[in-house]
């Protein structure tokens, strides 16, 4: 099929390179304008067009894809089917139907749960036990087309938002080019979206990677993993913004009373909870009271250093027991 391609991140890729291999035509990949990135604010290219370039396919980058000027650059190219990756603008309906079969969407939700930016981390930082990606017949509302695909993975206890990133954008890429097969032959089936199930979340932002200790252990755990690689999660330690990159919670210990302790204080300085780990371990990690359980840090960041394991910083960093982050 003749495709015009519509994607910006690293998740896009994924899409992309399977249609490829899969021998379709991409006629035109639409991507988001360079932008500034990094102290010097040197103007970057999208993966996804760092990818067309490498494959000499024309990249057209609007600032808005509901300006006319753009609208008419699309007539010049006939497309069999418009696929849509993470591309980060609002399609209108004049755009959506020029392609053939229209447009469709790559989205790396279960939809309708988690309609809107960012459902990959979402879906970690509620806890879910699985996510998947749908394949959708795009309409002009947000993500609320038909779906004609969908299948579903597990969360493991250990992903991050960087690795569940990488699982759902191959997964995606693989899904898309049988559903696309599927159009093809005229056997695919639209299933409109039960609505009333809908759920909505925002773009990540960077505060949000700000922890709250006061809130339980399993929550921050899984902020901790959500956010990673970005923005990445955070506390104080005295004036300090000490990044906290991995931890888990701490088997609760019955015979140990917690009852004193203060969210954010550090645990593993004091000797009346040392039994909250064996020996050996208690130069490897940091404990820290939380709202609700203990978080066990292992690796961390003080701001303007290298990150390391807990052991590390402990060796050069004498933490008193009445230390408390945040």
């Amino acid at each position: 099929m003749r495709i015009i391609f519509m994607g910006t991140p690293d998740f896009a890729v994924g899409s992309l390179q399977a249609l490829s291999d899969a021998g379709h035509e991409i006629v035109l990949v639409l991507t988001q304008p360079d932008r500034p990135k990094g102290r010097g604010g040197a103007l970057t290219m999208s993966p996804v067009k760092e990818w067309a370039i490498k494959h000499d396919v024309p990249v057209y980058q609007p600032e808005r894809i509901r300006d006319p000027e753009a609208m008419e650059y699309l007539r010049e190219y006939e497309s069999d089917i418009g696929v849509v990756a993470a591309f980060g603008q609002i399609l209108p309906k004049e755009v959506l139907d020029m392609p053939a079969h229209g447009c469709v969407n790559v989205h790396a939700s279960l939809l309708p749960k988690y309609r809107g930016a960012a459902p990959i981390q979402w879906a970690i930082l509620n806890g879910d036990e699985e996510t998947g990606v749908t394949i959708m017949q795009m309409d002009v509302g947000l993500d609320d087309g038909d779906i004609i695909s969908q299948e579903k993975i597990a969360i493991s206890p250990d992903d991050t938002g960087g690795s569940l990133f990488d699982k759902l954008s191959e997964l995606g890429g693989r899904l898309l080019v049988s559903t696309l097969s599927d159009i093809e032959k005229g056997v695919a089936v639209r299933t409109p979206q039960d609505g009333d199930k809908a759920t909505k979340v925002g773009m990540i932002k960077k505060d949000l990677g700000k922890l709250d200790l006061s809130k339980s252990a399993v929550v921050l755990e899984r902020y901790i993993r959500g956010l990673s690689p970005w923005p990445g999660t955070y506390t104080n330690l005295g004036s300090d913004t000490i990044k906290i990159h991995r931890a888990f919670v701490l088997s609760s210990n019955s015979e140990v009373d917690l009852s004193g302790a203060r969210p954010g204080e550090i645990l593993s300085a004091k000797n009346e909870y040392s039994q909250l780990l064996s020996a050996g371990e208690r130069d490897k990690v940091i404990l820290v009271m939380t709202g609700d359980g203990v978080l066990a840090i292992t690796e961390l960041q003080l701001q303007g250093k290298k990150r390391m394991s807990a052991a590390d910083f402990l060796r050069g960093h004498k933490l008193g027991p009445d230390t408390i982050l945040g």
